[in-house]
């Protein structure tokens, strides 16, 4: 795991850029795709480039159950604001939050991320190790699931809406062994809340309470913090 270290979340938009640059000269196709407050400093980057997606393949991380794509905190409008629209790709793919059924949608998408191996899959950390909604307890060889997602997470998402009540308790997300099988994976992790998350996942043991350090059994991570979040590394 390769760990760079930088001044703020627009630094960290500058290297995650690159990163994103340099997969696209290697020939990268697909590119994986998270959302949240996060990686918004890189889909800056991305569209103030003169990179094209146009002839590339995104797949997203997540999306919240019983949102559909024009509610403004789902995650597929989300996407449209932050880079689709300005930057679009010729496929874009995100969980179905309208469909409830969701042993088809699970098997829809693992279905999707299949014929389309992943090249560059962009995450953000979660306080409690949690990577895409994969929580705490999430087994390794996970594939797409539903999730019902933990408070701690619930309390996190809450600033998006309008009062608690609103944030959803369930999402569609990609899982660990989905989010392992991309040949390249970064990861992205700012503020002090961050911390022990970012040191359990690079310097703890590799267990299923922190889903993030499943990434240590993968041969090409690169990892973004700024020093707040690398605070309580050794």
């Amino acid at each position: 795991m390769h760990v760079q270290i930088v001044k703020d979340q627009a630094a960290g938009g500058v290297a995650g850029f690159r990163i994103f640059q340099q997969a696209l000269t290697a020939g990268a196709k697909v590119l994986g795709l998270a959302t949240g407050s996060t990686p918004i400093s890189i889909y800056q980057q991305l569209v103030a480039s003169d990179l094209d997606f146009s002839q590339l393949t995104s797949v997203n991380l997540d999306e919240y159950v019983g949102l559909g794509p024009d509610h403004p905190q789902s995650y597929r409008y989300f996407m449209q604001h932050h880079l689709f629209n300005a930057k679009p790709f010729a496929h874009s793919y995100v969980p179905d939050g309208l469909n409830a059924d969701a042993t088809a949608e699970t098997k829809r998408y693992d279905a999707i991320i299949a014929a389309n191996p992943i090249d560059l899959q962009l995450l953000g950390l979660g306080r409690n190790g949690h990577v895409g909604f994969n929580e705490p307890g999430t087994d390794e060889h996970s594939t797409t699931h539903k999730v019902a997602l933990t408070p701690s997470t619930i309390d996190a998402n809450a600033r998006f809406f309008d009062n608690e009540d609103e944030v959803p308790r369930y999402a569609y997300s990609m899982g660990i062994g989905s989010i392992l099988q991309a040949k390249e994976i970064l990861i992205v992790a700012y503020g002090a809340a961050k911390a022990d998350a970012v040191a359990a996942m690079l310097q703890g043991p590799v267990t299923p309470a922190v889903p993030a350090s499943f990434l240590q059994t993968h041969p090409n991570v690169q990892v973004i913090l700024d020093q707040a979040a690398a605070s309580k590394l050794k």
